[in-house]
Order: C-alpha cells, then sequence, then structure tokens
C-alpha cells in the first residue's frame, strides 16, 4: 500500500511527535509514515525520541541558515528533496511565512492547546494558552488540530476535542490533561485523515 510520507517539525521534548509514533506502531496511522523529524533546537529532547525509533532527523536553525528567508528555503530544499506529503507542526517555536506554507497547500497541520477561536494567534503558544483559559474563568477547553496558513492558527480546522477545566487547576495540570486527553489523541487520528486524502488525490494523479 502505498503510504503518504510525513515530515514532523520540532522544538522541544516532543511529546506530540511521540504521540504520533506510538500511534504510527500500533497502526492507528496507517496510511502515512513518518520519515523525517526535522528541529530549529539542536538540544530538543524530540531528536533522541526519533534517533530511539530510528527515524532520521535534521537540525536547521534560523540562525545558521542566516536568517527566516534561507531557513525556509533549506527546509524546503530537505522537504521536497524525500517527497514529503505531510508536515505536521509538533511543538515547532517558529511562525512559518506565507511563502512556505503556500508551497505545501493543505499539507501542513499543526495542534493548538485550546478551542480555536479561543486563546489562539501571535503570542498564544505553551503555558501562556493555559494561564490565559484559567484566568478567563472557562469551564471547558481543549485542544484543535487545523491547516496550517500564514495567519497564526488562522487555518481551517480538522477535529477539535473539549477537556473540563477542574476547581483548582494550575496551567502545569491543565496542560497536562489537555495534552493526555485531547493532544495526543487528536493529532494522530487528524494525520491518519489527512493522509488517507492525500494517498488518494495522488492515485488519481498517477
Amino acid at each position: 500500500m502505498t503510504k503518504a510520507k510525513i515530515a514532523v517539525l520540532v522544538s522541544g521534548g516532543g511529546t506530540n511527535l511521540q504521540a504520533l509514533i506510538d500511534a504510527e506502531r500500533a497502526g492507528r496511522i496507517k496510511s502515512g509514515e513518518i520519515v523525517l523529524v526535522v528541529s530549529n533546537n539542536a538540544a530538543a529532547y524530540a531528536l533522541e525520541r526519533a534517533k530511539n525509533a530510528g527515524i532520521e532527523s535534521l537540525t536547521l536553525t534560523r540562525r545558521d541558515c542566516g536568517g527566516q528567508a534561507a531557513f525556509e528555503e533549506k527546509l524546503i530544499e530537505a522537504l521536497d528533496a524525500r517527497g514529503i506529503d505531510l508536515i505536521i507542526l509538533a511543538g515547532f517555536m517558529s511562525i512559518l511565512s506565507e511563502t512556505f506554507t503556500s508551497h505545501y497547500p493543505k499539507r501542513i497541520i499543526n495542534v493548538h492547546p485550546a478551542l480555536i477561536p479561543s486563546f489562539c494567534g501571535q503570542g498564544f503558544y505553551g503555558l501562556r494558552v493555559h494561564e490565559a483559559a484559567l484566568s478567563y474563568g472557562v469551564k471547558v477547553t481543549g485542544a484543535t488540530v487545523h491547516y496550517v496558513n500564514e495567519i497564526p492558527d488562522g487555518g481551517e480546522i480538522i477535529l477539535q476535542k473539549a477537556v473540563n477545566v477542574r476547581p483548582g487547576d494550575t496551567p502545569e495540570t491543565l496542560q497536562r490533561r489537555v495534552m493526555e486527553q485531547a493532544e495526543w489523541k487528536l493529532l494522530p487520528r487528524a494525520a491518519e485523515l489527512v493522509c488517507r486524502r492525500l494517498v488518494r488525490e495522488k492515485g488519481n494523479k498517477i
């Protein structure tokens, strides 16, 4: 069976990457295969996870490339050289320009730790999202997987899952629950959905 080739872009610990690796091993992602992990941080533990899973990895930084445009150029080069079909942003801490996102229309997905359109956009990442949700007093939060375009968190929504906020929650406890109950479940499911579509579209072109 033809599988879509997946590249996962990471910056930190790689818990979402691990959820994807585990889902592929368990057969929950069957239309795609993770063939590359790219980090913009040489110290990211996610690179260790890729190594342990036998997945090729690359480190590319803006500083080493000499700026965002050159970084994106090198990234496109690396992705296209490997025939990547789907790009998954899994805790990737770099905003990608329209030049990059338009090169892969409906082929980049991201997981955001809130129910978009709440607590999203520029500046909303990591614990900041959960701090904002708690200070606003929402009773329900969650996670969203969406297509990526040039607007931060602005692409079409693919899947969402709600998570209850509990009395006494801290940003850290809420972050953990959203990851366990929503992010780690939604991201593999969305990856499979998109890979299935890409494989079908590829087949129609042959």
